[in-house]
């Protein structure tokens, strides 16, 4: 702080203090190291709602979602942004990979869809995040629910989607503008990461978006297998929730700490040939070619 008040100091000299100091201020802001508050998550998310909620729920809360653990991390990752934001996270959690179908990759020139099961629900978008953006000199886009996007290092390379509702105008046109770039994009269709129905883990529904923007951005789609599971924990409460026919997505919650019981783990990545995007033609529907293409991934051609 003190050399941030010489320079103040030097710029009122010349009589610029004042713009000079924003400036710098505004600089200072940006290099903060970002940590993560639950209650101030809550205050600013639900003011009329945080002032009701017990100390201890907002302790609870924090513990469950791992928030001591997560600052730790961002503490190690410092001031480091978008991929390389992700290269620390593999670093860090020590995660190696195993990639499969490497040759089928497109080279630079080519703009794809990676569309990806989606069996943890944070680590996998990381490995993904990190290899892929590794692999394309940094020029991804990772489409994530609209709550992600608080995540401000994170934010380079995100894109915030309303898996819940319709989207509004901005992020309609900063999706539109994501799919007319050169970069590739990175997407999860089913939004929500993998269920345990019937002893199988696998997707819910994948979502038709990204076969509609495929065809009216002519990207092809590189379907991808990533192979992982969560504990027996999550896939407990997630079935509990539903058979209790609770609407709130009550698992989660759980999913920080998945994210730490992956420490130290070997996931394998499959990455099919590119579909030409030519290939969805209206001999099906959006949903029905979302289908197909999810089932290619699970059957690995």
């Amino acid at each position: 702080m003190q050399n941030y008040e010489f320079l103040c100091y030097m710029q009122k000299i010349s009589g610029k203090c004042c713009t000079f100091a924003a400036t710098i201020k505004i600089f200072m802001n940006d290099l903060q190291i970002f940590h993560i508050d639950i209650q101030e998550i809550i205050d600013t998310k639900a003011p009329q709602v945080a002032k009701k909620i017990p100390k201890f729920i907002v302790k609870w809360l924090a513990k469950l979602i791992c928030q001591d653990e997560i600052n730790k991390f961002l503490e190690y990752n410092g001031t480091a942004r978008g991929v390389d934001f992700m290269n620390n996270a593999v670093k860090y959690f020590d995660i190696k990979l195993q990639v499969t179908g490497e040759n089928n990759l497109p080279d630079g020139n080519a703009r794809c869809i990676f569309a990806s099961n989606h069996p943890l629900g944070g680590m996998d978008g990381v490995c993904l995040s990190s290899y892929l953006g590794n692999r394309y000199q940094r020029k991804i886009k990772y489409l994530v629910n609209d709550i992600l996007y608080f995540l401000k290092p994170l934010r380079d390379i995100f894109v915030p989607i309303n898996k819940h509702g319709a989207q509004n105008r901005a992020a309609t046109r900063t999706l539109n503008e994501v799919m007319a770039s050169d970069g590739q994009i990175i997407t999860f269709p089913a939004g929500l990461c993998s269920r345990k129905i019937k002893n199988t883990i696998c997707d819910l529904e994948w979502k038709k978006m990204f076969i509609v923007k495929a065809i009216e951005y002519k990207r092809d789609v590189v379907p991808v297998r990533f192979e992982g599971k969560n504990s027996n924990l999550f896939y407990r409460v997630a079935n509990l929730r539903k058979s209790l026919g609770l609407k709130f997505n009550t698992e989660m919650l759980f999913l920080p700490s998945e994210l730490f019981k992956a420490k130290g783990s070997t996931f394998t990545i499959h990455f099919g040939k590119p579909i030409p995007w030519q290939t969805f033609d209206t001999s099906k529907s959006p949903t029905e070619w979302a289908e197909w293409v999810k089932q290619t991934v699970y059957c690995g051609n």
